[in-house]
């Protein structure tokens, strides 16, 4: 089945935690250091090779304490060696590689979750589209998970598929972490500086496995395991409306330390506590 978008919404925005790897890039999303003299300076460091940005004051505290130990000129008021020069450290905004992977099985049509799948889908591509990230998109269905659109800046091509991508069939729940996975570590071996996020849009009821002697369910966690240790940052959204609640997609959001939501607490008013790292 074919489910047309709910209207768009004012969304809670995806804000994570400083990254503490120097990466070049441009955007408004995530808050990383700079390999440059670009952004705010916030602290000093000592530096791997020659600088011309020197942090002076923090030189100068370096030095000080040996002065009574070195000779210096009649005009000097400071002897300063090299191992006293301190860099400026500083800090900037980038955009990040943000991958989509989406359920889009036949449970998934249940309450006409897609409809509002698809419109938090389309809500998160506008912030994606302010922030400057580039975005993937990844769905899985049946039994298997397809990469429909590699990492790319055109939002607007990401909305189309998105439109289009119709409902059915089992959910092969590690397939489309996988995808993401490899996805996601294809385009650092393109780019190293990239800041990838996953998100996952899903209702947890995984039934296919890659392998069938694992449980999907228990492989969808080792899968998550593999996305924790690789320091990916990752954001499940939770689609289940059941009486019953099964609770799975919270399990693998603990295996992959991803910050876990119920898709109603996207929409912006539903925010009451502040934001903190790594969160929304």
């Amino acid at each position: 089945m074919l489910f047309a978008p709910d209207e768009p919404f004012a969304i809670r925005q995806l804000k994570l935690g400083t990254d503490n790897k120097a990466r070049k890039g441009s955007g408004r999303r995530s808050t990383v250091i700079s390999n440059d003299k670009r952004g705010k300076y916030f602290s000093d460091r000592i530096p791997d090779e020659p600088t011309s940005d020197i942090a002076l004051s923090a030189t100068i505290r370096v030095a000080a304490p040996n002065q009574k130990y070195r000779n210096r000129e009649e005009d000097m008021a400071i002897s300063i060696k090299p191992s006293d020069i301190r860099a400026k450290k500083r800090i900037r905004k980038i955009g990040n590689t943000i991958v989509f992977v989406v359920d889009s099985s036949g449970s998934m049509g249940v309450s006409q979750r897609m409809k509002e799948t698809k419109a938090a889908i389309l809500s998160l591509l506008v912030d994606a589209y302010q922030k400057r990230d580039k975005v993937a998109l990844v769905v899985f269905k049946q039994n298997k998970a397809e990469l429909l659109l590699p990492p790319t800046s055109s939002v607007e091509l990401a909305k189309k598929l998105l439109e289009n991508i119709p409902t059915g069939g089992k959910s092969p729940l590690s397939h489309g972490l996988m995808a993401g996975l490899q996805c996601i570590t294809s385009e650092l071996k393109r780019h190293k500086d990239c800041k990838p996020l996953l998100v996952l849009i899903s209702d947890g009821r995984a039934n296919v496995s890659m392998n069938e002697n694992l449980n999907p369910i228990e492989e969808a966690k080792q899968i998550a395991l593999q996305i924790k240790q690789m320091n990916i940052d990752s954001v499940v959204i939770d689609t289940e409306k059941s009486y019953i609640r099964l609770g799975r997609l919270q399990e693998i959001s603990g295996s992959m330390n991803a910050k876990y939501l119920k898709i109603e607490d996207l929409r912006a008013e539903s925010i009451i506590s502040a934001v903190q790292a790594h969160s929304l």
